[in-house]
């Protein structure tokens, strides 16, 4: 590693609020397992499309957010900080805890049991009061530090040709088929 790089320090523009009190995973020396089984996990994470937080920001950031009304989704980055500081070092996980996936390599993942454990959500957001932002979607855990906060539009992100492994495919189409239930 280039050893001329300087320590990044982080100051985070806002905190979440919402009703989730523990990640859905846990990481810890013996790698990433579930909570709970797959069935209530998924049904967390379909639960999290429909629940609304509050992205608190600084109030110094109000000028930051013009315009920010006109889109439909926003990502939000933020902070894992309820991944344990020893938990950081993980180098495979099974994908979402789960031993029925394959064991690989920590960044072929969305694992938050990252050596940074900044982790990325594209939310819908359903309104705003000042600088506080009103989203659905949002897989982080109450009292997580934001750190920013970029529009989303579709066509910065591929939309054809993308790859990705055959366990995840199974794992988005999971969590689809749990969604078309309702």
């Amino acid at each position: 590693m280039d050893k001329s790089f300087e320590d990044i320090k982080l100051h985070p523009i806002g905190v979440i609020h919402n009703t989730e009190k523990q990640p859905s995973l846990i990481a810890d020396e013996n790698g990433l397992s579930m909570r709970e089984d797959l069935a209530p996990t998924i049904e967390k994470v379909r639960k999290t499309e429909e629940m609304i937080s509050e992205v608190i920001l600084n109030s110094d950031l109000a000028d930051h957010l013009e315009g920010i009304d006109e889109y439909s989704h926003i990502n939000i980055i933020y902070w894992a900080h309820g991944v344990p500081r020893e938990s950081r070092e993980l180098k495979k996980v099974h994908p979402m805890g789960n031993p029925e996936n394959p064991l690989v390599g920590l960044f072929s993942t969305r694992s938050p049991a990252r050596p940074n454990p900044i982790l990325i959500t594209v939310v819908r957001l359903v309104g705003r009061e000042g600088t506080t932002l009103h989203v659905t979607g949002l897989d982080a855990i109450d009292g997580s530090p934001v750190l920013d906060i970029k529009p989303h539009f579709k066509e910065s992100y591929p939309a054809d040709d993308v790859k990705v492994p055959d366990w995840m495919e199974k794992i988005q189409l999971k969590l689809k088929e749990n969604k078309t239930k309702d």
